[in-house]
């Protein structure tokens, strides 16, 4: 089913602008094509990459799309993690829980791996929707939940752990209406951090999911419609977390409707409050983050304009504050990052597409930094597309 290849292709020289930043292209490469939506990745302890693939949904029950007003997601066991070792794709867990679309888009599942100190995987299954619905109608229970994998098999073996979509059935922390859709997370020790995107929450849980604390919460802010030029409230719709260097946590967020550009952040928790400060500003549509051992900060970018722009974009900030936008032209509705050991970015792109998904490696040290006159650091320091979003529609359709 999947396209096995290695396809390199060399980015142009050519120099040109993204929404005032200076552009380069990187050189990329083409590790593997073929994917059902694949989201979020990572190296394994075998040095091999694992990617997760939300699926393609399939005939089973339907929910109604929180997106798309009079859309259906309908189930299907098509979600699978996808592992990439020595120019080959190879499927090592399928059978995944999956909700898409009719056509196989608009997908939610399975959206992240990461690993323990152990080596031990595990991934986490968005929703796309109330958890109601998930109980009483599609009767699936992994969805929303972290998992731990059993086996890279090929088959069909995981364990669930914590279910964080029954927390906001119950105790809708953000005070809107009711959506689960975990997209994000990381390991620290034997805690997992999970964000909730369509709860616009951060949680920790132990590792053999005990625990489940809510420790953040990201507000509504006022914002103009652009349709009405009224004031409206946006909601955060979080949707990354990182480590920084200076061990605190980094959150970035995608934005919610009316999706303005330049209007996206990334927060510093406090350590003390675990409140998000403003940390850094003027990005838009972010959906994953990134330190490196040089303690630059990579974010992905899902759109540069709009949602429906397509284009997205990698930019590195360095230290010092200089903005670099390492790739875009190549970048295609991209839904997660990881750094490799070798330096290189390795992307998810087309992350909303069944069987057009693929996985890129941009090197990262061949393309000349070009500051940014408003980028410098100083001046940041503050203090498919529907179910990514997971969107909470109390305020506005889209």
């Amino acid at each position: 089913m999947l396209k096995n290849f290695l396809m390199t292709a060399l980015g142009a020289s050519l120099m040109t602008f993204v929404g005032g930043q200076a552009v380069q292209a990187a050189n990329f490469t083409v590790l593997a094509s073929g994917l059902d939506s694949p989201r979020g990745l990572s190296f394994g302890p075998d040095g091999a990459l694992y990617v997760t693939e939300a699926g393609k949904g399939g005939s089973g029950a339907c929910i109604a799309s929180p997106s798309q007003p009079g859309a259906t997601l309908c189930y299907g066991a098509t979600g699978a993690v996808t592992r990439i070792q020595n120019g080959i794709s190879e499927r090592v867990i399928t059978g995944l829980p999956s909700l898409a679309l009719p056509d196989g888009g608009d997908t939610a599942g399975i959206n992240d791996i990461a690993f323990d100190s152990t080596g031990k995987a595990y991934a986490i299954i968005g929703l796309a929707g109330n958890p109601a619905n998930r109980d009483n109608i599609l009767g699936i229970p992994d969805f929303g939940n972290l998992i731990a994998i059993d086996d890279f098999d090929g088959g069909a073996s995981w364990t669930r752990l914590a279910d964080l979509a029954a927390y906001e059935g119950e105790y809708n922390p953000d005070g809107t209406d009711i959506i689960s859709n975990i997209y994000n997370f990381i390991i620290q020790g034997d805690t997992a951090k999970v964000i909730d995107s369509g709860a616009n929450d951060l949680f920790s849980v132990g590792l053999d999911g005990s625990g489940l604390t809510l420790e953040s919460v990201f507000p509504e802010r006022l914002v103009t419609n652009p349709l009405s030029g009224e004031n409206i409230l946006m909601q955060s719709v979080p949707t990354a977390i990182a480590k920084g260097p200076d061990e605190a946590y980094y959150v970035g967020e995608l934005t919610g409707f009316p999706f303005p550009q330049g209007e996206a952040r990334i927060y510093r928790l406090n350590p003390i409050t675990n409140q998000p400060e403003v940390y850094a500003e003027g990005f838009t549509s972010i959906v994953d983050l990134a330190f490196g051992a040089d303690e630059s900060l990579y974010v992905l970018q899902y759109a540069n304009d709009t949602l429906s722009s397509g284009n997205g974009s990698l930019i590195r900030i360095t230290p010092d504050g200089t903005r670099t936008v390492l790739a875009s032209e190549q970048l295609l509705t991209p839904t997660a990052l990881t750094l490799g050991p070798d330096g290189a970015v390795y992307v998810s792109n087309k992350g909303f597409t069944a069987g057009e998904g693929e996985i890129l490696r941009i090197e990262t040290n061949q393309v000349a930094s070009v500051p940014e006159p408003s980028a410098a650091w100083g001046i940041f320091v503050i203090g498919g597309l529907g179910t990514l979003l997971n969107l909470k529609r109390k305020r506005a359709s889209v």
